[in-house]
């Protein structure tokens, strides 16, 4: 499965990047950030809510954008009314870079509209955590699919110490109550098999249900148009995160404002 080889290849990189920037430099630079912003808060606004992703390419699709601009994108996004802003920092499958982040950051603040940065990643060691607050991110992705309960609960903790969010991301019913056990403030249910990479966003639907009432409930993959959008408004979506299908629209902001008019309320 995909999943099992991006973790044996994250394993590996973690190991590099410890050596490359010792712990203690990651915690001396958390120490000069601005506090994070509150990306449960702006999800949390009538109709649904846009996640906007930075992405540059994919496991299941190759490159998405070769004329890729992260700073431009963000931007885009932030000035067509985008909630948030999602940065994928893999570099071997999803071609990403944790520089992205800080400069993403950097351009959303420039916009006039401050809206928070999530890093996306497959993380898995709390090293990972100081690594996205120290590069400026206000919130961060949790898979449960890679994470055994006990450090479930350890790297939720570390990243509400920290002042961050965690978007907990769930595949099935199982893991989603293995999740619900600890209460965060955010799970997203991604409407892509792992097993097979087919996607059905009527996932978001079978699933929803058992999100605990008062959580902010995202649908992750699948969501391409406005109609997609306002069916998940009907299934009870709080947000959307959206990466493809923006990337690759001829007009972005266009995109954009399709998307959030979909799950407008």
């Amino acid at each position: 499965m995909i999943l099992d080889e991006i973790m044996e290849h994250k394993r590996a990189e973690l190991h590099e990047r410890k050596r490359a920037v010792p712990l203690v430099e990651l915690v001396e630079r958390t120490a000069d950030r601005p506090p994070p912003l509150d990306f449960a808060a702006a999800l949390d606004g009538a109709g649904v809510s846009l996640i906007a992703e930075v992405k540059r390419a994919s496991p299941s699709r190759g490159m998405l954008c070769r004329d890729f601009d992260p700073v431009r994108l963000a931007a885009t996004y932030a000035e067509n009314g985008a909630a948030a802003v999602s940065v994928l920092t893999d570099s071997r499958f999803f071609h990403g870079e944790l520089a992205h982040l800080e400069r993403v950051k950097a351009a959303v603040c420039k916009t006039g509209r401050v809206i928070p940065v999530l890093r996306k990643d497959f993380i898995f060691d709390s090293y990972q955590i100081y690594e996205a607050r120290a590069h400026g991110a206000d919130a961060l992705l949790l898979i449960a699919a890679v994470l055994p309960d006990h450090i479930l609960g350890e790297l939720l903790a570390l990243t509400h110490d920290l002042g961050m969010t965690a978007l907990v991301e769930v595949h099935d019913a199982d893991e989603l109550r293995r999740v619900a056990r600890y209460r965060p403030r955010v799970i997203g249910i991604n409407n892509r098999d792992l097993a097979n990479f087919t996607v059905d966003i009527a996932t978001f639907g079978r699933l929803r249900p058992l999100i605990p009432a008062g959580t902010i409930a995202v649908s992750e993959s699948g969501v391409h148009t406005g109609a997609d959008v306002r069916r998940l408004r009907a299934m009870g979506a709080d947000a959307v995160l959206v990466g493809e299908a923006l990337v690759t629209a001829p007009d972005v902001g266009g995109k954009v404002r399709e998307l959030i008019a979909g799950g407008a309320g």
